[in-house]
């Protein structure tokens, strides 16, 4: 009996040693699960400030904070964005979309302000290039009357009688009058350029073509690398900080036409000059303060968008037929144009823009035959 009851016993507490092993086991697989549960939030947590951070413009994409095993969830958030603000590729051109719209450049105002100190030396560089395949949509507005200008325009030249010093006051007061004669013409986009600018206008199409002009669209690059801050006035001597995004002029920018209609109690008649007034900045921060601030409408980024505030030489030549506008001008006592080996020596084409012109159009008459960009 003793022996019989010996076995049983020891059976028993081998049971018991097996059930003791088992609740160890499950309870470490629970503590486990728990944990990798707690760091997979800490990731997510950890991602999702990332992201607003670099939405800022603060995050460094690639940062040691994000985790190794996390990598191709944050690549998979951030590739949208990316690819909107990069510009499209040759080979992915044929996948393009099809048109949320069908428009033409009739469709679009283009205007280009200058000054008439710049009539000779800029305003004919354009005249004889961009602007001579494209006459009915562009409007030049200047600070005096030329009738040269005239002759080569028609009534397309217009004298806003606004100064002629580069002040703030100066430049919203071309703005004013730009945005009004968008109205009245009637047109489906409103886009403006500065007088250092190139605009590929059949690029321009195609890309506004992406978007309905009844939908509020505001399209540009900032010169900024993140959100402008500036000074309410509210009256009786109250402010109010505020910091939104706008497009630099120097690059150009457009609007559609169902935006600018909403733009009108801040921009229409005399109000433009008021409002810009209202935060003391000059003409294109002051469209960016309206629809980013007030409408509360996103800006639109755009890298084919470009301004000598930027360096010109990161443009290829097997990219320039893809951009919208190119600029040229100084950096640093240093000239910032395009590289770009075309029709015409750098001596004869400081700007590059009539090589450039003779790479797009190389049909243009007074384009050299033959030429090997």
């Amino acid at each position: 009996m003793l022996k019989s009851n010996g076995k049983k016993t020891a059976i028993s507490v081998a049971s018991t040693a097996c059930l003791c092993l088992v609740l160890l086991l499950v309870a470490v697989q629970h503590h486990h699960r728990v944990q990798v549960h707690e760091e997979t939030n800490r990731e997510d947590s950890g991602t999702r400030s990332l992201l607003q951070e670099e939405e800022e413009g603060d995050a460094q994409p690639g940062s040691a904070q994000v985790k190794k095993g996390f990598s191709a969830y944050f690549t998979k958030l951030t590739r949208g964005r990316r690819e909107v603000e990069k510009p499209v590729s040759s080979s992915a051109s044929t996948a393009d979309p099809p048109p949320a719209e069908d428009i033409s450049a009739d469709d679009i105002f283009i205007a280009v302000k200058t000054t008439k100190k710049f009539h000779q030396s800029r305003l004919n560089l354009l005249l004889d290039t961009w602007i001579s395949r494209n006459m009915q949509q562009t409007y030049i507005f200047t600070d005096g009357e030329d009738e040269e200008l005239k002759k080569k325009i028609g009534s397309h030249a217009i004298n806003t009688n606004c100064s002629a010093a580069h002040s703030r006051q100066a430049l919203s007061c071309k703005m004013a009058v730009e945005y009004d004669k968008f109205i009245e013409s009637g047109k489906k986009w409103f886009c403006h350029v500065d007088d250092d600018n190139y605009v590929n206008v059949r690029t321009l199409v195609k890309q506004l073509s992406h978007y309905p002009h009844t939908q509020d669209m505001y399209i540009g690059k900032p010169s900024l690398d993140r959100p402008i801050e500036a000074t309410e006035r509210l009256g009786d001597n109250k402010m109010k900080a505020v910091n939104f995004w706008f497009a630099t002029g120097g690059a150009g920018f457009c609007v559609s036409r169902g935006l600018a209609l909403k733009m009108s109690p801040w921009a229409s008649g005399g109000h433009f000059m008021n409002t810009a007034e209202k935060i003391r900045l000059p003409d294109d921060c002051t469209i960016g303060y309206i629809i980013e601030s007030v409408l509360g409408v996103p800006l639109t980024r755009s890298n084919l968008f470009h301004s000598h505030l930027e360096n010109l030489q990161q443009v290829s030549r097997s990219e320039i037929h893809k951009q919208i506008t190119l600029s040229y001008g100084m950096f640093e006592n240093k000239s910032n144009i395009i590289n770009l080996k075309g029709a015409f020596p750098v001596e004869e084409d400081p700007s590059r823009f009539k090589s450039v012109h003779c790479l797009l159009y190389p049909d243009t008459p007074w384009c050299p035959p033959q030429v090997a960009f």
